[in-house]
């Protein structure tokens, strides 16, 4: 009785018959640079190792032998050596290879905007992804149009391709990718998780954020989907991509953003100082005060009474002069009107009027600002008990005489 063939030989026959256009040389090279490949993977199956299985994981056999065409610069099955002298000429390559490079470009933006978005937990910045968005759909539409076999069939991705086989034959380089590859599953899943995890801090920290939970929620959908489905359709790697490389760039800049709170929470420099500010956008020296910029400075009397008109200096006798803020009245917006030590300074409201001229919060229609006057507290001055003298009180001080 013949022994049954394996799934792999099926497979790889299948494969055979799909190059059989090919000389017979150049089959058998193809074919031992992808039979060790073939047999980890079926090791890997285990007993479940069929058919079925491999083209679950590497699509149709016939799918398989055109990426090997490409990758390897043959021509599609049918077409003659002339038509490998046009796929190399640079016509030919050129939309293949902005539908590979604006697939990049956009992956590298998507992970530095939510890198930034993330780090400053500021969702505005999100608002860069519109800059990309034309990039993305004219990759995406040169894809459709064109398939992704000249997409694969460029240099670089063969290089690429390469690099990784050749990676997977070392034994340190090979056992990292293998471990890779076995947590894809888990990956695209965590992708999911982490863009609702984004989207919730966004929206904690400003609620115009929740706009971009439908959008994030169906990201976080179609990774789950589509991750699993990229080896045998590689289209839908304009998909995974940019998802992986935004959540990758969140993950970061989150991490980023956490080790900086923590480290200004438990930061030692909590007493008042007096030093040229970086947040200062005019350049003059800022008074700060636990940590915090103080804008305003108010006195008062041993009564409790404010006190106007009060001018500070510092123990070298330097007058700490502070930017002063003003209403500027065609704008109706906070305006720098200059710096001095002259304290306290008039609180400067920012909102907008109603119809009729009323200030009205923010929830009028025209931008307004006024200064408000005046000590917004009151203050409770402590009563300073005065200790009794070390000397006699009975007997009463001898006045010096004059001449």
């Amino acid at each position: 009785m013949s022994e049954k063939p394996t799934a792999v030989r099926v497979y790889l026959a299948r494969v055979r018959t799909a190059l059989a256009d090919l000389p017979a040389s150049e089959i058998e090279e193809i074919l031992e640079d992808v039979r060790p490949h073939l047999a980890e993977l079926e090791a890997e199956l285990g007993e479940s190792a069929r058919v079925e299985a491999l083209i679950e994981r590497l699509g149709t056999p016939e799918s398989y032998a055109a990426e090997l065409r490409a990758s390897g610069g043959y021509p599609p099955a049918g077409e003659g050596a002339t038509q490998v002298i046009t796929t190399v000429t640079a016509p030919s390559l050129a939309k293949p290879r902005i539908a590979l490079w604006g697939l990049v470009l956009c992956a590298i933006g998507l992970a530095l905007l939510a890198f930034g978005a993330a780090i400053s937990v500021d969702p505005d910045v999100l608002l860069g992804m519109l800059l990309f968005l034309p990039v993305f759909l004219i990759s995406l539409a040169l894809l459709l149009r064109g398939g992704v076999e000249p997409v694969l069939a460029l240099p670089e991705v063969g290089w690429l391709r390469n690099t990784l086989a050749k990676g997977r034959e070392q034994d340190d380089t090979g056992r990292v990718l293998r471990w890779l590859g076995s947590m894809k599953p888990a990956w695209w899943v965590l992708c999911a998780v982490v863009l609702l995890a984004f989207g919730v801090l966004l929206m904690m920290r400003q609620r115009s954020a929740v706009l971009l939970l439908p959008f994030l929620l169906v990201a976080g959908a179609g990774i789950v989907w589509a991750g699993p489905r990229v080896r045998g359709d590689r289209r839908l790697l304009w998909l995974a991509v940019p998802v992986s490389a935004f959540v990758i760039g969140g993950a970061l800049g989150g991490f980023g953003a956490a080790v900086d709170l923590i480290s200004n929470r438990y930061s030692p420099s909590q007493s008042a100082s007096y030093y040229p500010s970086s947040s200062d956008r005019y350049g003059n020296e800022q008074l700060t005060y636990g940590g915090q910029e103080v804008e305003n400075v108010y006195a008062f009397d041993a009564e409790g009474k404010p006190l106007t008109e009060v001018y500070l200096y510092d123990e070298q006798g330097r007058p700490l002069a502070l930017t002063r803020y003003g209403c500027e009245r065609s704008s109706g917006t906070k305006e720098k009107i200059g710096e001095d030590n002259r304290f306290p300074r008039p609180k400067i409201e920012q909102g907008v009027t109603d119809s009729e001229g009323n200030y009205n919060g923010y929830n009028g229609y025209r931008s307004a600002c006024r200064e408000e006057a005046g000590v917004p507290f009151s203050a409770a001055i402590p009563k300073v008990t005065v200790p009794p003298s070390t000397t006699s009180s009975s007997a009463p001080a001898t006045p010096t005489p004059t001449k």
